[in-house]
């Protein structure tokens, strides 16, 4: 994986992917792909099987069937785990923040991959001044009483997610996978997290954003696909729909009014 090719077209691929927990069915027949320097809303109901599909993607749950590819590389599944999605440069931001509060910032960037010397001393150092370059040229944090040294406890619950999302950047992951990030943040909250989230498409990497909030997806995504009871039943680009257009879809189809569009 040291030699992953540049040239691929998609940063993730599931074909025809199915996962049963016993007699449980989660995902049916599933077919989800997001290009490089793609970003796509993923939008269902809570039981739809959006997080299955992430975490089957990031090597936490292997498909009962089917083909998962990444960098246009298919995948042994047998040998596929979180520690491999993170090789493939895949990383995965949570609602939780999952951020320590109690630790200056700098040390919440290298948490797990510290930059030591050749004794194996961290290089407190070098870290301070990467951490400080992601905070300013990477994520824009220029507000007075957030630098390096500052406690994540001292930070709001946007500034937060800037953190984890300005470290996933940073450490080189070619598809970030942000799982409703805006929960329970204020409306000014809210606009610092899509502003990192154009970031992450300005920097040329891809992106899953899931949210149950429709204009938060809709402002961000190129694309979004739609998922109920474990399968796709619309895959629809921005270009094609309007935000409204969208929003009626989804209850329509809710109520049984509207067949699969893809």
């Amino acid at each position: 994986m040291d030699t992953m090719k540049n040239d691929y077209i998609y940063a993730v691929r599931m074909v025809n992917v199915d996962k049963f927990f016993g007699k449980v069915h989660a995902l049916r027949g599933v077919n989800f792909e997001v290009k490089k320097n793609e970003i796509v809303g993923l939008i269902g109901d809570n039981g739809a099987g959006k997080s299955t599909l992430i975490k089957t993607i990031t090597g936490v749950f292997p498909p009962t069937s089917g083909d998962l590819f990444i960098r246009d590389e298919k995948i042994t599944l047998s040998h596929y785990n979180v520690k491999q999605a993170h090789k493939w440069r895949i990383e995965t931001v949570y609602q939780d923040k999952s951020l320590a509060d109690k630790q200056d910032l700098w040390r919440n960037f290298f948490v797990g991959r510290q930059i030591t010397g050749f004794l194996g001393f961290i290089n407190v150092k070098e870290e301070k001044r990467i951490a400080n370059d992601i905070l300013i040229n990477m994520i824009g944090f220029r507000g007075e009483g957030i630098n390096v040294d500052a406690k994540v406890n001292k930070l709001s619950g946007g500034e937060r997610q800037g953190v984890c999302i300005g470290r996933s950047m940073y450490f080189d992951a070619d598809l970030i996978i942000l799982d409703e990030p805006t929960v329970a943040l204020s409306l000014k909250e809210v606009r610092k997290v899509l502003n990192f989230v154009h970031k992450i498409k300005e920097s040329g990497k891809a992106c899953v954003y899931i949210s149950h909030n429709m204009a938060d997806v809709y402002e961000i995504s190129d694309k979004f696909v739609i998922l109920d009871r474990g399968c796709v039943v619309g895959n629809i680009e921005k270009v094609d729909i309007t935000l409204n257009d969208l929003s009626t879809f989804l209850l329509d189809y809710a109520h049984g009014i509207k067949e699969t569009m893809e």
